[in-house]
């Protein structure tokens, strides 16, 4: 029976960054601790959880600063034909989009995810060349705290008003939809990153909306 593969494609905070207390440190939680870890370990045999998290992955911007590479969009497709196919797609950015230096307002973080909608259509990296499941999430509330508050500053207010707007998108598309911020909370020490407690919340909340819209579908047959 073959195994149904769930790709979760975002940035740090699908990467398992740790909360940063100052400039140049770094850190990455456990396999079993970051959100895809808690989600595999919920799904269980006949699943593959594909983890594609990148720190400072924007929606549809090259970085002036830490590179080109950082675009999302640039990436998307061959990250799609890389794993292919894919029975799931959990796609979760836009908080990188909330550093002042890209000054783009929440409508056009929103317009960012749908043109990154557009493009897992036309990829047709589903089953056999169909459109995988797609599960959009929207990135938990930023606070302006720590060393990152300055980079991410006006980036706050912001953040509070994403998920609706994703929400909006993703019935405009037909697609999952999921508020990250109704289960887990950035940490205080920089206002960006998550501890592994919310982690954990996180992975669950996921798996949840994946039980109540796949789990009908049993291992080897594609999703809706």
């Amino acid at each position: 029976m073959a195994e149904r593969v769930v790709l979760c494609y975002g940035d740090s905070n699908t990467h398992g960054t740790r909360p940063i207390a100052r400039p140049g440190e770094s850190g990455r939680l456990g396999p079993d601790q970051r959100w895809p870890g808690v989600l595999r370990a919920r799904l269980g045999a006949g699943w593959r959880v594909v983890e594609e998290g990148l720190p400072g992955r924007t929606t549809v911007h090259d970085d002036p600063i830490e590179g080109r590479h950082k675009n999302g969009l640039a990436y998307l497709r061959p990250c799609l034909e890389s794993h292919l196919p894919i029975d799931l797609l959990v796609l979760m950015l836009g908080t990188n989009d909330l550093k002042a230096r890209f000054c783009v307002s929440p409508a056009e973080i929103a317009a960012s995810v749908a043109v990154l909608l557009r493009e897992v259509q036309a990829c047709a990296a589903g089953p056999s060349g169909g459109v995988p499941g797609i599960l959009l999430v929207a990135p938990v509330p930023i606070a302006e705290a720590g060393f990152l508050g300055e980079i991410f500053r006006g980036g706050a207010e912001k953040s509070r008003s994403l998920a609706a707007l994703y929400r909006d998108v993703a019935a405009s598309f037909g697609t999952r939809f999921l508020d990250a911020g109704e289960a887990a909370t950035a940490s205080p020490v920089d206002g960006i990153h998550y501890e592994a407690a919310e982690h954990a919340r996180l992975g669950e909340a996921v798996h949840r909306a994946i039980e109540e819209a796949w789990a009908p579908v049993r291992p080897g047959q594609s999703a809706p």
